[in-house]
């Protein structure tokens, strides 16, 4: 029997990550929520960890720098982000901070998806939940280990 990509938990959890990035555009295309996926994944990430520049937030959702600006300039347009400039590591970077505006819409659009992925989640143990999230951590840890990440 040939081992093939396709039988790999690396192949397993891509097709997931598709799934789930697709189920994502649905949402978020179904309910109108003003905002991408993506847009949503960086004002979270900020809500999470305030004060980021933006290399550190690149890093953080994975991004290189240019996608992450490009999503930083739409977020700045819609008035839901603010940079501003500031000194790190005796460097000048631009800080990003999220607007009242930009909470209010995580917020609102955090509340109209979170009963369309509860719905999914039901379907699923809790504790395999939990231990899926615990697995995946792991796994990522692992990962980053070895991997060079030009950010």
């Amino acid at each position: 029997m040939q081992n093939h990509f396709t039988n790999t938990i690396f192949y397993q959890i891509e097709l997931t990550a598709k799934y789930c990035k697709l189920l994502g555009q649905q949402v978020f295309e179904k309910l109108n929520v003003g905002i991408s996926p993506e847009e949503f994944s960086v004002l979270d990430t900020l809500s999470c960890n305030p004060y980021l520049c933006q290399r550190d937030l690149a890093k953080l959702i994975l991004k290189d720098r240019a996608n992450t600006g490009k999503l930083l300039d739409g977020l700045e347009k819609k008035g839901f982000v603010t940079r501003k400039l500031s000194i790190k590591n005796n460097r000048p970077v631009k800080i990003v901070e999220i607007t009242d505006s930009g909470r209010e819409k995580i917020e609102n659009a955090t509340e109209k998806i979170r009963p369309n992925f509860l719905l999914i989640q039901e379907k699923i143990k809790n504790s395999d939940i939990a231990r899926i999230g615990d697995l995946l951590k792991d796994l990522r840890k692992i990962l980053s280990e070895s991997l060079e990440i030009q950010i």
